[in-house]
């Protein structure tokens, strides 16, 4: 598994609204009201969405339900509640974007925190390899893995409904009030260390074990216009009176995906206004014709029962706008445009490779009528405008920018792009030569021709950059946080200088093992001030270096041990921290009569200290990911430990 972070936002758009009472009169000159003023509702708008790894195509998930605690006890408040059959939710392809559920109401209020119920049966996770994992994957390159080798962990419940209970504490409580708008962001780091753990024994099967607890956490979001959604798929079932909005019946794909997709509708439907200031690009898949509308005046007529699909920003008041649309009376037309990550880039032959669910790479053909767009939803202009057109554009992509493209004719060989959304500008890797003015990323994948060095800069100090997660004030120019402390975040004029120390450390066990720098992750933007028609590094997440799987070679005590690589030379010192809020996180992963348990160990209890000194010892297998340090000491997020029947080092683990 790479370094990248990842994230299952469960944004919640809420836009509460008052609703009427009822009043008896009494009297000539006077009235009262008898009754109580009734409860008022928020209108929720539910979604999800996470970031994505190299390593999968798939990982497919059930929502079954999410509640909210409310403030002081009482009954759970359920909000979504999975259609019947319950669509299966590819987290890959989510990857940063948001998918919209469906529109719930909550009673106004305060909550503390979310549960989601997750479905735990045997096939309810699925998970597909991606074409070009990583160097040293377990697993084979687009295959399925077989639900024999996947354990969910955590499961309740009897068989045939099997779930998994998963609570989140907010960082700070959700408060529904009438007339104002919400958000709530529930982060799943799918790269998170804990999440699939792949326990490779000398002899037997692979072991994928699935832990839902404990990746989850909270990220408040302060402007629900800032979300990027993913494209809405769905048929029209009305359009207004006055041909400002339709009314969308959400369709969701068969899963696993098909190579002739089908839909398989839904009960939830979504309102979405035609954008009656810039104009809703519009396309037609079966014409093959596109146009600019202002309202569904013109097409009224024709889109009544089409499955369309939508490219869609929210405004400040919680209604859905639509950017782009396509229609068609096909719904596999629509699907078969490929959504997924950039896989290769290749500016001599002008082709563009997607990876879709499938895992299978879909090449597309650049031709000079191409447009590429970079989603800005805050920015309306922007968001409908292409950012280039042509060939010559292809030198601004690298792998892993997720991307949603359109093509010319599904039915064509070899594919062209018409267009090709840029939904996440991610650059990841090791971390180098930080300054003043920028920084360097260089990134290595299985396929070297994909491998990039490049320079970035730092957002103008001048440039809006989002609010505190904690004080919620806004912020200006570059910022970045730890991996593991999200709400942490380092900004203003300090950041850069602050940014340049915690990156300047590096590690190394010496022989043949390499070294190992300090790493990231930044999803660029477009058009900065100080990078005009180029891209700047608005935010970093400093990433735990992954140490591969080698043994421990001093025991644990007064929280570190020291560290020993097969091919290695030198023991390396892992400093773990036991206070109460920033503590490593540390599980303990045991493989007894085939079985994979994750047990999370709490290092800040006498308890946690007493379960880790007794089985981390001399010998143990163990995998760290941390922040190498200038001493050349390695800071630790987080610690694997595996016990029972002892797991084979390979060049990912």
């Amino acid at each position: 598994m790479n370094g990248q972070v990842s994230r299952l936002m469960l944004g919640l758009a809420i836009v509460s609204m008052p609703l009427f009472t009822a009043g008896c009169g009494g009297g000539s000159t006077s009235s009262f009201n008898n009754n109580p003023p009734a409860p008022q509702n928020g209108s929720v708008n539910l979604m999800m969405s996470d970031a994505s790894t190299e390593d999968w195509a798939t990982i497919g998930v059930k929502v079954m339900s999410i509640s909210l605690t409310p403030q002081g006890g009482g009954n759970p408040v359920t909000v979504y509640t999975a259609p019947s059959p319950a669509p299966v939710v590819n987290l890959v392809q989510l990857d940063q974007l948001s998918e919209i559920l469906g529109n719930v109401t909550v009673a106004a209020g305060t909550y503390t925190a979310a549960t989601l119920t997750i479905s735990a049966n045997p096939g309810d996770v699925l998970l597909t390899a991606a074409s070009d994992p990583e160097a040293g994957f377990v697993g084979t390159a687009a295959a399925t893995i077989p639900s024999s080798q996947v354990q969910i962990m955590g499961a309740t419940g009897n068989t045939g409904s099997l779930t998994v209970p998963v609570t989140v504490n907010f960082v700070s409580p959700l408060v529904v009030t009438a007339n104002q708008s919400n958000a709530l962001d529930l982060e799943f780091n799918l790269s998170h260390p804990a999440f699939l753990v792949a326990q490779v024994p000398a002899t037997g099967s692979t072991i994928w074990a699935v832990n839902f607890n404990g990746p989850v956490r909270h990220h408040p979001i302060a402007d629900i216009t800032r979300l990027i959604l993913r494209h809405i798929y769905g048929t029209v079932s009305s359009v207004s009176s006055d041909n400002t909005s339709i009314t969308v019946t959400k369709d969701f794909p068969v899963e696993p995906v098909a190579s002739t997709e089908t839909a398989v509708p839904s009960t939830q439907s979504l309102t979405i206004l035609a954008d009656s200031t810039n104009g809703t690009m519009f396309y037609d898949v079966d014409a093959k014709t596109e146009a600019t509308i202002m309202n569904f005046s013109s097409i009224a007529s024709t889109i009544d029962g089409k499955f369309v699909r939508v490219a869609a920003r929210y405004q400040s008041n919680g209604t859905l706008v639509a950017v782009r649309m396509w229609a068609s009376t096909s719904f596999n037309r629509l699907w078969i445009s490929p959504e997924g990550h950039v896989l290769h880039v290749n500016t001599t032959s002008d082709v563009i490779t997607v990876e879709n669910e499938l895992g299978i790479p879909v090449p597309l053909t650049v031709n000079a009528n191409t447009q590429f767009f970079f989603r800005t939803p805050w920015k309306a202009t922007a968001d409908a405008a292409p950012i280039g057109t042509g060939t010559a554009f292809l030198s601004n992509l690298e792998r892993g920018f997720k991307v949603h493209a359109s093509v010319v004719d599904p039915l064509a060989s070899p594919l062209v792009a018409q267009t090709i959304d840029i939904e996440i500008a991610r650059y990841d890797g090791n971390i180098s030569a930080a300054n003043l003015t920028g920084f360097t990323y260089t990134r290595t994948f299985d396929t070297a021709s994909d491998d990039y060095t490049v320079t970035l800069p730092y957002i103008s100090s001048t440039s809006a950059n989002g609010t505190d997660p904690v004080t919620g004030l806004p912020i200006e120019g570059f910022k970045w946080w730890n991996f593991t402390f999200p709400t942490l975040v380092t900004s203003g004029s300090g950041a850069v200088s602050a940014f340049e120390s915690a990156t300047n450390g590096s590690v190394t066990f010496g022989g043949t093992v390499g070294l190992f720098p300090a790493a990231g992750e930044s999803f660029a933007t477009w058009n900065d001030p100080v990078a005009a028609s180029g891209w700047a590094v608005p935010w970093t997440v400093l990433m735990p270096t992954t140490v591969p799987l080698g043994t421990a070679a001093t025991s644990f005590s007064n929280n570190a041990f020291t560290m020993a690589e097969p091919g290695g030379t030198l023991d390396v010192p892992v400093n773990l921290d036991a206070v109460s809020g920033s503590a490593t996180l540390v599980y303990q992963v045991d493989r007894t009569n085939n079985v994979v348990t994750i047990s999370p160990v709490d290092i800040t209890t006498t308890a946690g200290q007493t379960t880790i000194t007794d089985n981390l010892v001399a010998t143990t297998p163990v995998k760290v990911f941390g922040v190498p340090q200038a001493n050349g000491s390695i800071k630790a997020y987080v610690v694997l430990y595996f016990t029972g029947v002892k797991p084979t080092a390979t060049s990912a683990n």
